[in-house]
C-alpha cells in the first residue's frame, strides 16, 4: 500500500519504519527535511518536500504530531497543507495525542473533501514503538477504514475500535491522565521513602512488585532511577500539554478533575524552573528539591 507518514519524532520514526519494513510503499515529510531525507535513505522510503505532496501520492496518510498547531500546519496550511491538494490519500489518521476538539474538526473537513478521517492515538514507550507493540485507539467503528488495519497491525499489538470520531482522542487524554498522575504520585513517593533512608533501588522494587505496580514502571524503571542516564522519552511539556488537554475536556463537559488541576499546577511549577525539555520522570528531582 501506498502510505504517507508526516511527523518523524521519537515514535513517528519508529512507527514508519515498522510500515517500511512490513513491506509498504512509504513516502514521509517532516518539519526538518534533513530528517526526513535521512530517513528515506535509511529505510528505502521516499521523502515529500511538502504534506501536501506527500498526500497526493499516498493512499493512506499517517501522521504523529506533537499537537494542534502541528496538525493545523500539516492538514490546513492553505498552500501546503494535506487539504490544499486533490485528494490522493482518500484515509487519513492523526496518532499522536491531539485535542477531541481538532479530532472533530479534522474527520469534518476529511468528510467535506470525500476522504475518511480516524483518529487514532497510542499508548506505549518508545520502546513498545519500536517493537510495535503499542495499543492504538481508534475514534471509528470498526470496519469504518479498512485499509488502515493492515497499517495499524505493522505498528501495534492491539487496536480497539471506540465507536465514533473524537472518542480515540477522548481515550489517549482519559489513559494519560492516570499515567501522569502516576508519575507525580510515584515521584513524591519515591522523594519520601529514600529521604527516610530506603536505598532508590530498593523502593523502586518494591513499588515495582505491589498492587500499584503498572508496566509503565518497569519500562520507565532506569529514568526514574538514573534520569540522566537514559534518553529523553516523554518530556515535562509534553505531559503539561496532555493535562491541559483533558481539563480543557473536563471543562466542556462540566466534569471537575481536581487530581488534575493538582498535577497540572506541578507540571506548570516544573516547567517555569527549567524542566520542560526534560523527561516527566524528572518530576522526581523537582519534588526532591523541595525537600533539600
Amino acid at each position: 500500500m501506498r502510505v504517507g507518514f508526516a511527523g518523524l519524532g521519537r515514535m513517528g520514526a519508529r512507527m514508519a519504519a515498522n510500515l517500511a519494513a512490513a513491506g509498504h510503499e512509504v513516502t514521509v515529510w517532516n518539519r526538518t527535511r534533513d530528517k526526513a531525507e535521512a530517513f528515506a535513505r535509511a529505510h528505502g522510503a521516499a521523502s515529500a518536500a511538502t504534506p501536501r505532496e506527500m498526500a497526493a501520492a499516498s493512499d493512506v496518510v499517517i501522521s504523529m504530531l506533537a499537537d494542534d498547531d502541528a496538525v493545523d500546519g500539516v492538514y490546513f496550511d492553505p498552500d501546503d497543507g494535506i487539504f490544499a491538494g486533490s485528494p490522493g490519500a482518500t484515509v487519513l489518521s492523526e496518532m499522536g495525542t491531539i485535542s477531541v476538539a481538532k479530532a472533530k474538526q479534522l474527520f469534518e473537513a476529511a468528510s467535506a473533501t470525500g476522504r475518511r478521517f480516524v483518529d487514532a492515538p497510542v499508548s506505549g514507550s518508545t520502546r513498545a514503538a519500536e517493537d510495535a507493540q503499542l495499543l492504538i485507539m481508534a475514534g471509528a467503528p470498526s470496519g469504518y477504514a479498512d485499509e488502515l488495519t493492515p497499517l495499524l497491525d505493522a505498528m501495534g499489538k492491539r487496536t480497539i475500535w471506540l465507536g465514533g470520531p473524537g472518542t480515540g482522542a477522548t481515550m489517549k487524554l482519559g489513559v494519560n491522565m492516570l499515567i501522569h498522575g502516576l508519575n507525580q504520585t510515584l515521584s513524591e513517593a519515591l522523594a519520601l521513602t529514600t529521604a527516610a533512608g530506603i536505598p532508590p533501588e530498593a523502593a523502586y522494587e518494591v513499588v515495582e512488585n505491589s498492587a500499584a505496580a503498572a508496566p509503565v514502571l518497569s519500562y520507565r524503571k532506569g529514568l526514574y532511577l538514573d534520569e540522566a542516564a537514559n534518553p529523553v522519552s516523554f518530556t515535562v511539556a509534553l505531559a503539561r500539554k496532555d493535562v491541559g488537554l483533558a481539563l480543557d475536556l473536563a471543562r466542556s463537559l462540566g466534569i471537575a478533575m481536581p487530581q488534575a488541576e493538582t498535577n497540572r499546577a506541578v507540571l506548570q511549577d516544573a516547567g517555569d524552573a527549567g524542566y520542560d525539555a526534560r523527561d516527566m520522570a524528572s518530576i522526581l528531582s523537582f519534588v526532591k528539591r523541595g525537600l533539600t
